[in-house]
């Protein structure tokens, strides 16, 4: 049987950034779970959601998408810029403007809504989709 040493500096370098990589981990964790949105209800016209994000996440609008949930692209999108942003649960309702040439959106019709939190660069900082069906 072959016996290897390895180093103590080698042993010691690498519990080093493995201590390094679960700081990092364990401080990202809660800035993560705190960003989220949730749909509560959808109208023709509006979508109710429920939405927690950090300051730091730099969430700059909610945006929201409906329609088909077969459909190639949204019936109907919406955005909202006023967005509070403290680590508390927040609702919000944002309105909904028809897409041009997309069948408008009527009461009982299943849909699919998405609604993300975007930041500046409208990179998505937390979203989520639902099935449900227009009140």
């Amino acid at each position: 049987m072959v016996t290897t040493r390895i180093p103590a500096r080698a042993t010691a370098v690498v519990m080093a950034f493995a201590t390094l990589g679960l700081t990092g981990l364990l401080a990202a964790a809660p800035a993560l779970a705190a960003n989220s949105v949730t749909v509560e209800a959808a109208k023709p016209s509006a979508v109710g959601i429920d939405y927690t994000c950090e300051s730091a996440a730099g969430v700059a609008s909610i945006d929201a998408m409906v329609g088909d949930p077969n459909a190639d692209r949204p019936a109907a999108t919406g955005s909202q810029t006023t967005v509070t942003c403290d680590g508390s649960p927040h609702t919000a309702t944002i309105a909904l403007t028809p897409m041009a040439g997309e069948t408008p959106l009527t009461s009982g019709t299943p849909v699919q809504v998405r609604v993300a939190l975007v930041d500046q660069s409208e990179t998505v900082v937390s979203g989520t989709a639902k099935l449900l069906t227009l009140d």
